[in-house]
């Protein structure tokens, strides 16, 4: 199974895809060239994910600066995590930064507050037992 890879590098990906999307959708209006109106509509209509991939790309980038940088310690690079677990950006390595989350099963759910404080006490209760 593939890892999945960093969340802002994730997000971006959507982001671009967005601007083929936008393309493809602009594209199809030249088969309707002939009809000035319907041409129209498919430009407009194929602007809207391109303007919305550029607010994405804005959101990521202002997420960006307030993202914890850390290193990781098998590719030893140094990447960014949104929230509480992530992978590397360059070796997909599983990454947080709660410390008593280390060495336990990687879950994107730790990065839900209510999910990781569940885990954390299902933890705690396994080592008092």
């Amino acid at each position: 199974m593939k890892k999945p890879g960093n969340k802002i590098l994730r997000i971006r990906g959507y982001a671009l895809a967005l601007i083929f999307i936008g393309m493809g959708v602009m594209y199809l209006g030249v088969f309707f060239r002939e009809y000035p109106l319907v041409f129209s509509i498919f430009l407009l209509i194929g602007m809207l994910p391109i303007i919305l991939s550029f607010v994405i790309y804005f959101w990521v980038g202002m997420i960006s600066t307030r993202a914890i940088t850390v290193q990781c310690p098998n590719c030893e690079k140094h990447t960014k995590i949104l929230g509480h677990v992530d992978f590397c950006q360059h070796c997909k390595e599983p990454l947080t930064i709660d410390k008593e989350l280390e060495g336990e099963d990687f879950s994107l759910d730790y990065n839900v507050d209510h999910r990781r404080k569940k885990a954390i006490e299902e933890l705690n209760d396994k080592k008092q037992k």
